[in-house]
């Protein structure tokens, strides 16, 4: 009903949020000036509603052409609605940037900035409202089998195992998969209740059928010889086709391509923290946290010292071989916690639960995390960050490299005194694999807000850790 439909309903949504704009400041102005609570007269030039409501001919336009640059008018089946969110409270603040902007410039000083805050905050909470209804509404049709759309997928493949999953895990999408259509797997294999449904010649007569709304093409990477045909083959149906390819484990969540005068070229790592801006914004940001760190932190590592000293031999200090940015080993300090040890037994292993080489102060130490204090000196001297993956020692770098898939593109970072996998449990003896796949993701995806994010959750969930021997 609504798919039949889709460009009416995508004009009346403009039209809705048109009415949102206009009514959130007409709201605002009412608040500011004719309200009870007002003690200005709304009668006032200055004041008047012609005088301000002339201005809703820039404003809602803008702000429609706003939220188009924002992708407020992008198919959201599969998109989050916080994302969503965070597009309206985006277009918003450039909305409010450029309105205040524009008086100064023409000297428009009587406008209230009150009433326009109050505009701000009643138009990102109408909108964000009103959006969030209709995603209610659709997916309660969607739920009585209105407005879904069907989906016949190219090829049998990982990239195909991962879709289903994903379409079977959020059913709000209102996506349904008809089947597959495979040339090495036999017609009636199954996977999580979608069917291999014939070979991908079978194209040739269901595509004019008319009964389809998507062909996704997820061929094994054996098969890409044939992509081109069968490419070929769904546009000439006019079934709209998109291409989810089978080689993500190499590609980065977020991949980006370059122009090469007029040739794409798709980059297989995107690491952020290349560009020099966000590289010195971090650094300026970890020399800041660090030096506090140091202060807020000296007396507790005072007392750590001379806890260590007090009840075992050896220095309080314990330096560590670590292999840190562009695989350049360093060394790393930590508080000892354990009874002096050669170099050889040392290197053995990791610490495991009860390990007897642990002091008594050492175990208190490593469940509360002091012993990681000393490593803000190394941040300060450049070889860590405070968010990062964290190093490894050169042995066992040696023995992950070639164990597990992508394991020294951490290393295209500055390592961490903590990081996204420790907040997510994955220290001392746990998967490397899942550890390796948090740091890749947090490589991948970082931001000053995500490095602020981990900071913040470290003080709740990474200083203790039952997993911390």
């Amino acid at each position: 009903m609504i798919k039949d439909n889709q460009k009416y309903f995508n004009r009346l949504h403009v039209v809705l949020d048109a009415v949102i704009v206009a009514a959130s400041y007409m709201l605002a102005w009412y608040l500011k000036f004719a309200s009870p609570f007002s003690d200005i007269d709304p009668t006032v030039g200055v004041y008047s509603v012609q005088t301000y409501f002339e201005m809703l001919y820039v404003i809602v336009p803008g702000y429609l052409i706003l939220y188009y640059e924002f992708n407020l008018y992008t198919p959201k089946r599969a998109t989050a609605h916080k994302y969503e969110i965070i597009n309206i409270f985006q277009a918003n603040t450039v909305g409010l940037i450029l309105l205040m902007a524009g008086w100064y410039l023409i000297s428009q000083n009587h406008f209230s900035r009150v009433m326009m805050a109050y505009f701000f905050v009643l138009n990102i909470f109408l909108t964000t409202l009103g959006r969030s209804l209709i995603r209610i509404l659709l997916q309660y049709f969607r739920e009585k089998g209105y407005n879904l759309k069907y989906i016949l997928l190219v090829g049998y493949s990982r990239a195909a195992e991962e879709y289903i999953k994903r379409i079977n895990a959020n059913p709000q999408w209102g996506y349904v998969v008809r089947g597959i259509l495979d040339d090495s797997v036999p017609s009636g294999t199954m996977y999580k209740g979608v069917k291999v449904v014939g070979s991908i010649e079978n194209l040739l007569y269901i595509l004019p059928q008319n009964k389809l709304d998507e062909i996704a093409i997820t061929l094994s990477l054996k098969d890409y010889d044939h992509l081109e045909h069968i490419v070929d083959m769904c546009e000439k149906s006019g079934v709209h086709t998109k291409f989810i390819p089978d080689y993500n484990s190499l590609f980065p969540s977020r991949p980006y391509t370059e122009d090469l005068m007029g040739l794409p070229v798709v980059n297989i790592r995107y690491v952020p923290l290349s560009n020099t801006l966000n590289w010195v914004a971090k650094r300026a940001v970890d020399v800041l946290v660090a030096f506090i760190g140091l202060v807020v932190a000296s007396p507790v590592m005072f007392l750590c010292a001379v806890a260590i000293k007090c009840t075992s031999k050896g220095p309080a200090i314990f330096k560590q071989e670590r292999i840190g940015l562009h695989n350049k080993p360093f060394k790393m300090y930590k508080f000892r916690t354990m009874e002096v040890q050669k170099p050889s037994a040392e290197a053995k292993g990791w610490t495991t639960k009860d390990d007897p080489r642990v002091t008594r102060v050492g175990k208190l130490l490593r469940r509360t995390s002091f012993d990681e204090l000393p490593q803000l000196f190394n941040i300060l001297m450049g070889d860590m960050s405070v968010v990062g993956p964290r190093p490894e020692r050169p042995q066992f770098v040696d023995k992950f490299k070639e164990e597990i898939p992508r394991y020294m593109v951490k290393h295209q970072v500055r390592p961490g005194l903590t990081g996204w996998a420790q907040i997510n449990g994955y220290r001392g003896d746990t998967s490397i694999k899942r550890r390796i796949e948090h740091d890749i993701f947090y490589i991948e995806n970082w931001t000053m807000s995500f490095d602020i994010k981990i900071m913040f959750l470290t003080i709740f969930k990474g200083f203790i850790n039952k997993n911390a021997y």
